[in-house]
């Protein structure tokens, strides 16, 4: 009788445990990562910025929008000088928007009495001034082209009072349409920057330049000073100080509490890029020209050196080694080659995910593995080596707590 108990008990636990060990479910493999990956990428060209003032550069994106590559100098809320002028534009051109460029020159601008003595007032103090004669009618356009090209003050008054009635009604209209844009360091105290009150971080004022270059007119104004309309009022270019070296300036001014203050673009060409990156450049508070025009030639030098692709990954790279339990191995490899414009930046550690898996081949992507490259980031499917598979019965029946830890977290 006994016998045949033990019998019928070893019949039933070959039944039940041979095929629980041989279906079940295998434990996930575990994955470690390896020293290696970016660290053998090459660095980045360095950003040159200026140690005097305050400055910064940025990229523009596919977007308009401007990221922040560098920043040198006094990093805190400074004045901002004639850069104050393209808050006048945009704010204004944001509720009274330019044509854009062969669709109209805007609405006539009557200069009045006010204007005139602007032009009288500013031209006695030595600041830019631009002509004017009370009865002209100047097109909103022109106006515009007055202020970006010959940084005129005058023109700078009259289209505030224009749009917003009065220029202390256009300081507060202003303010407050930096606060809506996000410009929370930014704060202007007239239409000029003449007062030291007009002031802004470098970072700040690179993002507020990218909205410039992203409206249509005004790019096309910064991009051919001399072109006009017949009868539009001349605007001559005293703003850009040599249109031969790539350099666009936007703004250049100075004041006794600003110094001397520039805002300057440039394209810098990637290579496999389907077009050129737009740069800009700030560089505030410098104290001389000595210091100025080198600051702006070796800032544009440094970021087309930076602009040349640094290879972060490269195909075949080991990021990491997965285990099994069963004791078979193999590397987490790169797929592809990614190069990447770091911009200066660092390059930074491999960071790497991949879903459990228990057996796969070498041929399908397990994981990813992301460098970030400065301000932006690469990336590259993850594969195995040599591929990892079922250790095969003896292993599943002679190893059953593996087995069943795996059925019980699958439950889970």
């Amino acid at each position: 009788m006994i016998g045949i108990i033990v019998g019928a008990v070893a019949i039933l636990g070959i039944g039940v445990y041979a095929p629980a060990m041989l279906l079940g479910p295998l434990p996930a493999v575990t994955v470690q990562t390896v020293a290696g990956g970016a660290t053998g990428a090459p660095a980045s060209a360095p950003l040159a910025l200026p140690e005097a003032g305050a400055s910064a550069l940025a990229v523009v994106g596919d977007d308009g929008a401007a990221t922040v590559l560098a920043t040198a100098g006094d990093p805190e809320i400074v004045p901002m000088g004639g850069a104050a002028k393209l808050v006048t534009v945009l704010a204004t051109l944001d509720s009274l928007p330019l044509p854009v460029p062969g669709e109209g020159e805007g609405p006539l601008i009557k200069i009045g009495p006010a204007d005139y003595t602007d032009y009288l007032r500013y031209e006695a103090d030595g600041s830019r001034a631009l002509q004017v004669s009370p009865g002209d009618s100047w097109t909103e356009r022109d106006v515009v082209r007055a202020i970006m090209l010959t940084s005129s003050n005058n023109h700078a008054d009259t289209l505030a009072r224009w749009a917003f009635g009065t220029v202390d009604a256009y300081v507060d209209g202003a303010n407050a349409w930096l606060a809506d844009a996000g410009f929370t360091s930014s704060t202007v105290a007239d239409t000029t920057g003449l007062s030291g009150e007009n002031t802004t971080t470098a970072d700040e004022l690179a993002r507020l330049t990218a909205l410039v270059l992203e409206n249509p007119s005004l790019a096309a104004m910064l991009d051919e000073p001399d072109q006009t309309v017949l009868g539009s009022h001349s605007a001559p270019d005293l703003v850009d100080r040599d249109n031969s070296d790539g350099v666009r300036e936007i703004t250049r001014s100075y004041t006794d509490q600003a110094g001397l203050a520039s805002v300057f673009t440039t394209e810098v060409r990637v290579e496999g890029a389907n077009a050129p990156s737009r740069i800009i450049g700030v560089m505030l508070l410098m104290p001389d020209y000595e210091t100025l025009d080198p600051a702006i030639a070796a800032a544009v030098a440094s970021v087309t050196a930076s602009a040349a692709p640094v290879t972060v990954i490269s195909q075949g790279t080991v990021y990491a080694k997965a285990t099994s339990a069963w004791g078979s191995t193999s590397d987490l490899i790169a797929t592809v080659d990614r190069a990447e414009a770091p911009w200066g930046g660092s390059i930074g550690e491999a960071s790497i995910s991949v879903e459990p898996f228990t057996t796969s081949s070498s041929a399908r992507d397990i994981g990813r593995v992301t460098v970030a490259t400065g301000a932006d980031e690469v990336s590259s499917p993850l594969r195995l080596s040599t591929e990892i598979r079922d250790p095969g019965p003896i292993w599943r029946l002679t190893h059953p707590f593996p087995v069943i830890n795996a059925f019980i977290e699958a439950q889970g």
